[in-house]
């Protein structure tokens, strides 16, 4: 194989498996050697796991710790993205045709998201999320692996919450707040015609979330109506 050949294919597979630095390659006429460099190897040994973040910030505005900080907040963006694009919102597919009308449409799409971010603030205490997570990430060494609060922990373990009530994701508790129904009741026998509102019973869950979202519970108010 010729000289050129082989260094096509060496290369191809020193991108893939990036060893192009610890390693020295000498091409032939019909062949190839190579070697190690053990300083190299040291030096990326050395280095294995870490990465340097870089801020065009002073110091005196932005500290080193809040650089870290800001820079795994890019998480929250990630979720985002990706909730817009594939779990709840689906942003996609757009079929409008007009510039106008497209920013109209992801603007409502992030507006949802907003919504749903508030939500999952004030009911966090009946979520699997910590609670304490950004006063946590205030104090926290940003370097070392994070770590669950102690409530966290304790929810995650007994899958309950401080008052006794089942721990949910955000999606299957909507799902249980979605079971309170109103149901319109019709009279099929002595008053014919007469109809009312029922509301079902609340659960303990949906009394504790519709306080944490602030809200009044609905209460049963029978409107009493007769048919024609």
């Amino acid at each position: 194989m010729a000289p050129a050949e082989i260094g096509k294919k060496v290369g191809k597979v020193l991108h893939h498996s990036h060893r192009a630095k610890p390693c020295t390659r000498q091409l032939a006429e019909h062949g190839l050697s190579y070697a190690r460099r053990p300083e190299a190897i040291q030096r990326e040994a050395a280095l294995d796991g870490l990465y340097v973040i870089r801020t065009s910030e002073p110091a005196e505005r932005l500290s080193a710790e809040d650089t870290v900080r800001g820079y795994k907040n890019l998480a929250l963006v990630a979720r985002l993205l990706r909730t817009l694009k594939r779990i709840d919102i689906l942003v996609r597919p757009i079929y409008h045709h007009q510039d106008k009308r497209v920013r109209a449409h992801i603007f409502l799409c992030v507006l949802a998201y907003d919504v749903e971010w508030h939500r999952r603030q004030a009911l966090a205490p009946l979520l699997f999320d910590d609670e304490d997570l950004e006063q946590h990430r205030k104090t926290r060494d940003p370097v070392v692996p994070a770590q669950p609060s102690p409530t966290a922990q304790q929810k995650k373990a007994r899958w309950l919450t401080a008052d006794g009530l089942p721990i949910h994701s955000f999606h299957t508790l909507l799902a249980a707040l979605g079971t309170r129904c109103r149901n319109r009741c019709r009279v099929m026998s002595g008053l014919e015609g007469l109809t009312f509102c029922q509301l079902t019973e609340p659960t303990p869950l949906q009394q504790r979330a519709f306080q944490l979202l602030g809200l009044a519970f609905p209460v049963n108010r029978n409107a009493i109506s007769t048919e024609p």
